[in-house]
């Protein structure tokens, strides 16, 4: 059985990190994972979910009618897009006008939104219906699986490395400065938001992955969503 190839659409590096390290613990199997939002030699798309909006976008605008028959995808299994739950706290206008007259012109689902949190699933929802809107004619086909952490990736990387209990844990899924926060604890414990240390910290995502589920729930609905697409060992 060939080695899975599958994309990731993602808001930036350190989610590529936290994402690669789930994907371990649920496949268990060899695959191939190729970041194709951002890309170094796409600049003009940007990071963050900005970047994974316009990249949406150009999909929709392509004239293919799904993400199963988008020709940049032709070589990939499955086509993970990612964007943070706390997305849900932001505006159109943060990616720019074009970006907001965008939203008006296309009818895109309002943001802000106010969803109640916990539970996190309300806001999750809406907001895949987002990233729906945003890929227009182009629907997500088979090929592509929505994976949208509360708040954000951090949470899932806090799960796996905090020790039960930690006070930041409590309210790991709803809390906006969770990642501001992980930077801020005593030296043996802190967090810094770079591509190198979620790297090195990641592996403890893969290790420690049912422990995350247990603290996560997005967790174990991306696992359910990757799992259909992607079968495991």
């Amino acid at each position: 059985m060939s080695e899975p190839r599958i994309a990731l659409v993602a808001e930036g590096p350190t989610d590529y990190e936290v994402i690669n390290a789930a994907m371990r613990a649920i496949l268990r199997r060899p695959f191939v994972l190729t970041m194709l939002q951002p890309e170094a030699t796409r600049p003009e798309f940007g990071n963050g979910w900005g970047g994974v909006l316009k990249w949406c976008r150009q999909a929709g605008e392509s004239g293919y009618d799904s993400l199963d028959s988008y020709p940049p995808l032709a070589g990939f299994d499955a086509v993970v897009i990612h964007i943070d739950a706390d997305v849900a706290s932001r505006r159109y206008s943060d990616c720019g006008p074009y970006v907001e007259d965008l939203a008006i012109r296309n009818g895109w689902q309002t943001l802000p939104f106010a969803e109640p949190c916990p539970p996190p699933l309300p806001a999750v929802e809406r907001l895949e219906l987002s990233i729906a809107g945003w890929l227009g004619s182009a629907r997500a086909g088979r090929k592509a699986v929505f994976c949208v952490p509360s708040k954000s990736t951090g949470a899932w990387l806090a799960a796996a490395y905090l020790p039960p209990g930690h006070l930041l844990l409590a309210d790991a899924e709803c809390d906006l400065n969770l990642e501001a926060q992980l930077s801020y604890l005593p030296l043996d414990q802190k967090i810094k938001k770079t591509t190198a240390v979620y790297r090195g910290k990641a592996p403890l995502v893969t290790s420690k992955w049912n422990h995350v589920k247990s603290t996560c729930s997005l967790a174990e609905r991306f696992e359910a969503s990757l799992r259909a697409h992607v079968p495991a060992l």
